[in-house]
């Protein structure tokens, strides 16, 4: 009985299904039963609130913005939602009235009304949470209302259609209720679009431009609609820095950076604690017996080392965990977006499976179709949206990676030890922040594909499974097979990608070297040797990256083929193995869009691990540069009372690195309070090492040292940044006049300011470019008088400053009687002169303090310094006492002998085209006074004009740049640069290849055309006799797409773009490298390595990456239409409207990107630049103490370059959203056609259009991507353009001109009524000099700072072009023959001692003109033969970078030996002796006497006794001469030489 009453019920059931099915499926008009509706469709909605509400609430409590006004809008929603409360209430009470009334309704209508109600009261609650935690919109309830929206429809549809059936209305109140229900949620809908205003006291107010983000509504944050307002101001006109959005306070560097370092904190901490354990255990364990070589068993210190080193290494501190810890979390936010896109990429390919089943059915109803073509587009829409939100939030994960990777890096290299520095170059950190910090923002991007791609892969596998059963196996095993070669393909491509890094390291550290020392090469001639070299490591890189195009060649060609392979080995099994499998359109096409989603995982993969893998190098890279020793900031005991000395050292013991043997051992300093205390020395002995150990710049071994109070240091080569002259003497401090004006005094630069273009406004260039050395000295002396400290330690300040202001220094700054009596001052000086007059002396020989004493004791200890004394200064000393007697004041010279010129040598005074420049500064300025900085600027020029109205003499001051800004091109990119590409290409070849990737894609399209054709003949039953043809033709097009690529990949990339990209760099490297000296000046160093680093990587690697993928989108866009237009010639009209949105989208996108492109990159170089100035002066920025002020400075110039890059972040989203949107219509409107024209068409041609549809949206998306990236990047050729194209000095050598080649024989010099002047439009800096000096005159240049000495000896070498007159060299005119020919046959020791890195020979002697006897023989003679001997490497001594290895006096040294290994007939010397002690001096000067006894020896002379026995002495001044004869009939003139020797107490 029992079973019977089951199939009874079964039965009853089935037919009740049947009726419900035709109801719903299987009719034209269909409707849902009413109980589904009122349970399922209701209850949709309230379930989705009701869990999303808990964790919502929590998140809102943890990020509350503070509270927003009641405003109409939120009035109005409260209002509405109290009204839907009511509305399902009042059902509730109608059911109960029924109930009384007798007429039972069924318990879901008691359950429904009951659970809306209650749902509507939590929207209520929400509604006004929100607004009291500053949510401006709200996404959880406007996919509530959407869904309610969404659910009510079909009951809306279904009681019209009762309505109209049925003659009246059976149930007036659920009708009426039901209504009113609609028409409220409709209107919650529409309201939830709207946004309130923003909270209260939120930062939005006082913010000049704030991001529009921060208060954008829930849909426009979906659809990025808040960007439209940027992409139209810039489609209008060009993007300027002004027009940027400030960043979002969560994004900028104060936020981001201590987060990071919080972070890493703990984890070194960690580390450390570790560490303390292992070894702890390690010193406890006893020695086993034999290695114990003292008495009782003690391990020295050195076998410690020993056992350590055997150990395991300690445990470093991981970076990669706190970078995980302090950016994971939101990380994760974007993860969860990534996780639902994967799963519905899938629903996709399953509409299609039922569209194409839907196509074969001739009586199905054709709203069947509709729904599915609407289905489709509704889900690739949602697709395109969670996608875009998942870029988001992985794009600013990168770019807050990339801020606090950049701020850690900065910090760190402040306090970082000499030893730490010396192990990683300034090109070498400056590189980990740019290249290293970049890897891991391009890796946050495809992070989440880690497990992304698995999880696409086993799903795409097992719908496949479903489909095609157990052939698809075949297609996997094709798979795995490609991925071991992947996989080599990549281990091999990143060994090049290291080996291209260390020759591009190279290359960019030999250019910085280049352009630091441009000056010297120019004056050697030595340009073509450094080309070679620079060009010898240029091709080593290029043959790696050919390499590396072949390896790229084979793995695009694997990619590309892969999912063709997989689908022939798939469709080829399944049809062979079982005569019953028949191929039909449905599991073809099926397959070929799951087989499509494949490609993409697959293709990521091996991507994302050899980006992993990059960023894993530079992650170690950052975690060892990080993980460096750090200077002991208590090395220094700075607040000790107890002593009464202000400095004290006691038994200090001092090295530069742990493991290198100690610099100065055992010295013990005691300065009592207020004194003045001499260091003097031999090159080399540890002079300046002793005042690094006092700042604490040296590893403290043993003793210690105390200082008390504050400290000013002023370092032996000044360091001046790239800022105004007064920014540099301020450093920071409070601008005071009186104390300002009295430090410019004391350092005699008033009168330099005079002669500068804008006064103490002028800004001057990177490392103090357009100072002379002396004045560079002074301003770095002035920086520390104004700094008020309590200790001055000054490295010798006044070695690179001429005798009588040395002399007006040491009086009024250093000495007894100076601006610092009173004061703690540790000078160390080679001036002999100054040493009576201070407290005590202290002499260093070999690194330890041979004597200490006042000047009377040690003269009477007679010892080292007593000796050294006797040999250099008795006359002096004579000669001082009676210049002191009679008093010289520096009114007694002739005023206008001591002519206030600036000095310039190697600048060039700021262009002085001033007026009209300065009034088209202060228009701008007045132009736009809403930007509140300029107004600042304004009010400064303002005070500054009132103080100089008051001075008669002076004269507004003319702001004038000398470093120009870099220039960021704006508007499109002219089609001109895309033709120079071409044209280093080569035009035909560019043809051709455009013509191969047009083949390419005709073979694809061909292979999927043939498959259609072969899955119709399923329909026919005609399916084994032509088999094996299908599979034969379907396989022979997909190997000719194959070929086609690979070949098209080594023409273009691995032979005829690495040919352009060869070209372009030489081109360039011969520009800058004929530039005018004058190009160097007003360009910083940074700017022109970037072009040489950035932009020529852009030309090696990106561009031909660019043009690949380009290519590829636009050939399969093309074939997509062309396909879908044959299928449904309807298609057409669709098209043109969706391509001209597409164009317009792409127009308004392409010209923001590529000017917010241009913006990133002008602003990017300020971080570097500022930061390799900061690693040069960090011993000057420690001591000053104004260690956070440059960290600060150093985080506004990442924000100020985040600025820019995160809208180009987000216009790649909008773009994203609309183009994809533009795609999921083509995918609607392919369906749609199919549906319409299903009786014309067969199911393999609706699979073959809408499958190809369903691929188009990527490619129009990477398109418009590569179109934009190619016009940011096709930039880089046009800058490397511009300097291959500067304006170039005369040529190098002049054939018909060429000199014989023992010119000049004689050496006998003229000038003609010469003129010069440094630039267009300035003064002359040499008037009409006349004068002619036989061969071998030994002439001494005298003159005030500035009048125009060192002018000469550049005039010499033609540094510098006549304005008007000619010098002649035995009677050649030098004008006329190449600059090659004339420098290198002239001879200079510059005043700055430049060195290569490279070895001491190559330093010598670059071209290898001259055996190693000779090389040795200079090197006697120059005295450093015993230093050299000594060193392991001898000739092949190592010089670092700048030659920092070397003393500076050793610098000059090894300068004087290059001059005596040319040994040409003319010599010059210009102000050589400075930085030298004056026992070497001597040596120098004997040696320059003897060696090059029958030369021309010009000497540009500080000291005059240098000079004292030359032929004859030229007295400059202002540019003319003043004197000319020899020094006894000079004195004897009592002219100003006289006034000149009389002040260096050379003349009575």
């Amino acid at each position: 009985m029992c079973s019977k009453h089951k199939t009874q019920l079964y039965k009853e059931l089935a037919t009740r299904f049947r009726k419900v099915a035709n109801q719903t499926l299987h009719t034209d008009s269909p409707d849902l039963p009413e109980c589904f509706q009122l349970s399922v469709l209701s209850w949709l909605p309230c379930v989705y609130l009701w869990f999303a509400c808990p964790p919502y609430i929590f998140y809102l409590q943890r990020n509350n913005k503070g509270y927003i006004m009641m405003s109409i809008l939120n009035r109005v929603k409260t209002v509405f939602g109290l009204v839907l409360w009511i509305v399902c209430w009042t059902d509730l009470f109608g059911t109960f009235h029924e109930l009384q009334q007798g007429d039972t309704k069924p318990p879901i209508y008691f359950v429904t009304p009951l659970v809306v109600g209650m749902t509507m009261l939590l929207a209520l609650f929400l509604i006004q949470f929100e607004r009291l935690s500053g949510v401006q919109s709200s996404g959880i309830l406007f996919i509530f209302w959407f869904l309610s929206v969404l659910c009510a429809i079909v009951p809306f549809r279904s009681k019209i259609l009762q309505a109209k059936y049925q003659s009246e209305i059976s149930d007036k109140l659920r009708f009426t209720t039901f209504y009113f229900y609609f028409s409220l949620i409709v209107a919650e809908l529409i309201l939830s679009c709207f946004n309130e205003k923003p909270p209260l006291f939120s930062n939005i107010d006082t913010d000049p431009n704030p991001c529009p983000q921060s208060t954008a509504g829930f849909l426009s944050t979906m659809t990025f609609w808040w960007f439209t307002s940027m992409a139209i101001k810039g489609y209008k006109n060009p993007l300027e820095a002004k027009d940027l959005w400030s960043l979002n306070k969560r994004d900028s560097s104060e936020v981001v950076v201590p987060k990071l370092l919080r972070e890493w904190e703990v984890e070194q901490a960690k580390a450390h604690s570790a560490e303390d354990q292992s070894t702890q255990a390690l010193y406890s364990k006893p020695l086993p017996e034999g290695e114990s070589n003292h008495v009782g068993g003690e391990s020295s210190p050195e076998e410690v080392e020993v056992l350590l080193s055997k150990t395991k290494d300690p445990k470093k501190p991981s970076f990669l965990r706190s970078l995980i810890k302090a950016f994971g979390p939101y990380f994760l936010i974007g993860s969860a977006f990534k996780l639902l896109q994967d799963l519905i990429t899938f629903v996709n390919p399953q509409l299609l499976k039922l569209l194409i089943s839907f196509t074969k059915q001739k009586g199905a109803p054709t709203w069947w179709g509709y729904t599915l073509a609407f289905l489709m587009f509704f889900a690739a829409f949602l697709q395109t949206l969670i996608l875009h939100q998942h870029f988001q939030y992985c794009f600013v994960t990168g770019m807050r990676l990339r801020t606090s990777i950049i701020g850690a890096i900065y910090r760190k290299s402040l306090i970082i030890t000499n030893a730490a520095k010396r192990t990683s170059t300034v090109g070498e950190i400056v590189n980990l922040m740019s290249v290293d910090a970049q890897r891991f923002m391009d890796l946050t991007t495809f992070l989440n594909m880690l497990w992304s791609a698995p999880l696409q892969i086993i799903l795409a596998l097992y719908f496949l499974w479903q489909n095609l059963g157990p052939s698809v196996l075949a297609g996997v095993a094709v798979m795995i097979l490609l991925i071991p070669l992947n996989a080599a393909i990549a281990v091999k491509t990143r060994v090049y990608q290291v080996e291209q890094m260390q020759y591009k390291d190279a290359r960019i550290k030999l250019m910085n070297e280049i352009l630091n020392g441009i000056k010297v090469l120019k004056l050697y001639a030595w340009e073509s040797s450094f080309k070679d070299k620079v060009l010898e490591i240029r091709q080593k890189e290029l043959n790696v990256l050919r390499k590396t195009a072949y390896l790229g060649a084979l793995s695009t060609m694997a990619w590309t083929s892969a999912p063709f392979l997989v689908a022939l080995t798939t469709f080829a099994v399944y049809v062979t193995v079982d005569k019953n499998n028949i191929l039909d359109a449905e599991k073809a096409f099926v397959s070929l869009s799951l087989f499509n989603i494949l490609r993409f995982p697959l293709n990521m993969l091996p991507q994302v691990i050899s980006s992993i893998i990059q960023a894993s190098v530079s992650l170690k890279r950052i975690q060892d540069f990080l993980s460096h020793d750090e200077l002991d900031p208590e090395s220094v005991d700075r607040n000790n009372t107890a002593t009464d000395g202000s400095v004290t050292v006691v038994n200090g013991k001092f090295t530069w690195a742990k493991q290198h043997p100690s610099t100065l051992h055992n010295i013990n300093l005691m300065v009592p309070q207020g004194s003045l205390l001499a260091v003097v020395g031999h090159v080399g002995c540890g002079k300046s090492s002793l005042v690094s150990a006092l700042l604490g710049e040296m590893e403290k071994m043993e003793g210690d040292i105390s200082i008390r109070g504050s400290v000013a240091y002023v370092p032996q080569q000044a360091w001046i940044q790239n800022a105004t002259l007064r920014d540099n003497i301020l450093f920071g401090k409070a601008y005071n006049e009186q104390k300002y004006r009295c430090c410019l005094e004391a350092c005699a630069l008033t009168q330099d300011l005079e002669v500068l273009p804008g006064g103490d406004l002028t800004e001057i260039g990177e490392k103090g470019i357009n100072l002379s050395g002396g004045q560079r000295q002074r301003v770095s002396l002035a920086r520390a008088l104004y700094h008020e400290a309590d200790v001055y330690l000054l490295d010798d300040p006044l070695s690179a400053v001429d005798a009588h202001v040395a002399k007006h220094i040491f009086d009024h700054v250093i000495g007894p009687e100076g601006a610092l009596q009173g004061k703690t001052r540790i000078l160390v000086t080679h001036g002999i002169s100054f040493l009576p007059q201070v407290d005590n002396i202290v002499v260093m020989v070999e690194g330890r303090v041979s004597e200490m004493g006042s000047y009377q004791e040690l003269l009477k200890q007679n010892g080292a310094f007593a000796e050294f004394l006797r040999n250099y200064s008795l006359e002096d000393i004579i000669e001082e006492d009676e210049a002191t007697e009679a008093l010289i004041d520096e009114e007694d010279f002739p005023d206008d002998a001591l002519s206030n010129h600036t000095d310039m040598v190697d600048n060039e005074p700021v262009v002085n085209e001033a007026k009209r420049q300065f009034i088209r500064q202060i228009s701008i300025i007045s132009g736009d006074l809403e930007n509140p900085k300029s107004r600042s600027v304004r009010k400064r020029l303002c005070s500054e004009r009132k103080h100089a109205e008051s001075d008669p003499e002076k004269k507004l001051p003319k702001v004038d740049k000398l470093i120009q800004a870099e220039t960021a091109e704006t508007g499109r990119v002219k089609s001109k640069v895309f033709w120079e590409y071409a044209k280093a290409v080569g035009p035909l070849l560019s043809l051709v290849i455009c013509f191969l990737y047009g083949c390419q894609s005709a073979a694809a399209i061909g292979a999927n055309v043939w498959l259609s054709q072969w899955t119709n003949d399923a329909a026919q039953n005609v399916t084994q006799e032509n088999v094996s043809m299908r599979v034969g033709v379907y396989a022979a097009l997909g190997f000719a797409q194959g070929v086609l690529l690979l070949a098209n990949c080594l023409l273009s990339k691995a032979y005829s773009m690495l040919r352009a990209a060869k070209l372009m760099h030489l081109y360039m490297l011969q520009g800058v490298l004929r530039a005018p000296q004058g190009f160097f000046e007003s360009t910083p160093t940074g700017r022109v390595l970037n072009r040489f680093s950035k932009d020529v990587d852009i030309i090696d690697s990106h561009i031909p990456d660019n043009i690949d993928i380009w290519m590829r989108t636009f050939w399969h866009t093309v074939n997509v239409l062309i396909v879908c237009s044959a299928l449904t010639p309807l298609f057409l009209l669709v098209v043109v409207p969706l391509m001209v949105f597409y164009w317009w989208v792409q127009r308004f996108y392409v010209a923001t990107s590529r000017q917010l492109k241009r913006l990133e990159s002008v602003s990017r170089s300020p971080i570097y630049s500022h930061f390799s100035e900061t690693v040069t002066g960090s011993s000057v920025i420690r001591a000053y103490g104004r260690h956070n002020a440059f960290v600060l400075m150093s985080d506004m110039k990442v924000d100020e370059n985040q600025k820019s890059y995160y809208p180009g972040i987000v216009s790649n989203r909008w773009l994203g959203v609309r183009i994809e949107f533009i795609g999921n219509c083509i995918v609607l409107f392919a369906a749609l056609f199919a549906v319409i024209g299903k009786d014309k068409l067969n199911p393999g041609l609706v699979g073959l259009s809408v499958s190809y549809a369903l691929l188009v949206t990527m490619s129009l998306n990477w398109m418009v991507r590569m179109t934009s990236d190619l016009e940011s990047n096709i930039v880089a050729v046009e800058r490397v353009k511009e300097y291959s194209e500067t304006k170039t000095e005369a040529p190098w050598e002049v054939e018909d001109k060429k000199p014989s080649s023992d010119w000049p024989s004689q050496g006998n010099v003229e000038f003609r009524d010469y003129s010069v002047r440094y630039r267009e439009g300035l003064e002359l800096v040499l008037k009409n000099l006349t004068l002619s000096v036989k061969g071998g005159e030994k002439i001494g240049i005298v003159g005030r700072t500035g009048a125009g000495k060192s002018s000469m000896t550049l005039c010499l070498f033609r540094l510098l072009e006549a304005a008007g007159g000619e010098i002649t060299i035995d009677g050649v005119k030098i004008s006329e023959i190449g600059l090659h020919d004339l420098r290198s046959k002239l001879t200079i020791i510059p005043q700055e001692p430049v060195l290569f890195s490279g070895s001491l020979r190559m330093n010598l002697d670059p071209f290898e003109k001259y055996s190693d006897g000779e090389v040795w023989k200079a090197l006697e003679l120059s005295h450093l033969n015993k230093f050299v001997s000594n060193q392991p490497a001898k000739l092949e001594l190592e010089c670092s970078e700048g030659g920092e290895n070397l003393s500076v006096g050793q610098r000059q040294l090894v300068c004087l030996a290059r001059a005596l290994l040319r040994k040409t007939r003319i010599l010059i010397l210009d102000e050589a002796t400075a930085a030298i002690d004056l026992e070497t001096d001597d040596l120098i000067q004997s040696t320059i006497r003897t060696q090059f006894e029958d030369c021309t020896v010009f000497t540009i002379a500080h000291r005059l006794n240098t000079i004292m026995d030359y032929t004859r002495v030229l007295v400059l001044d202002k540019g003319q001469i003043a004197e000319f004869d020899t020094p006894t009939n000079l004195l004897f003139q009592r002219g100003i030489f006289y006034g000149m020797a009389k002040d260096a107490g050379l003349a009575q």
